[in-house]
């Protein structure tokens, strides 16, 4: 039982930065639905998201304020600007690709999303 809580730690830790790899989303098919959640510890979890084309992505905003601004890339939604805090928006996915996006409130907060 210790074992398990120990793991269990472990995992939170990686999830809230640190060391170790970041989660990312489940191996497997492309999801045809996903979440982002914008972290109070001023992280996007998880950071990379593999996705179908045509999926809806929605981002999480907790209480903290983040924002989320794609790179510069054909076929890439549209940025989710403002402070959002306690609030959820959803991005359509509707061209394969890489979209790295960064929060500008947080420069530190990068994440991705696949479309496969």
């Amino acid at each position: 039982m210790k074992t398990i809580a120990m793991l269990g730690i472990a995992g939170l830790l990686v999830g809230c930065g640190g060391s170790g790899s970041a989660p990312t989303s489940p191996p497997g098919p492309p999801l045809s639905v996903a979440t982002v959640q914008a972290t109070p510890s001023i992280t996007f979890t998880p950071p990379t998201t593999t996705v179908s084309v045509g999926a809806d992505v929605f981002f999480e905003f907790g209480s903290v304020a983040h924002n989320v601004f794609f790179d510069a890339h054909s076929g890439a939604p549209p940025d989710i600007s403002g402070n959002n805090a306690n609030t959820s928006v959803v991005r359509t996915f509707a061209t394969a690709g890489s979209y790295s996006y960064t929060c500008h409130i947080h420069p530190s907060m990068h994440g991705t999303v696949v479309v496969q």
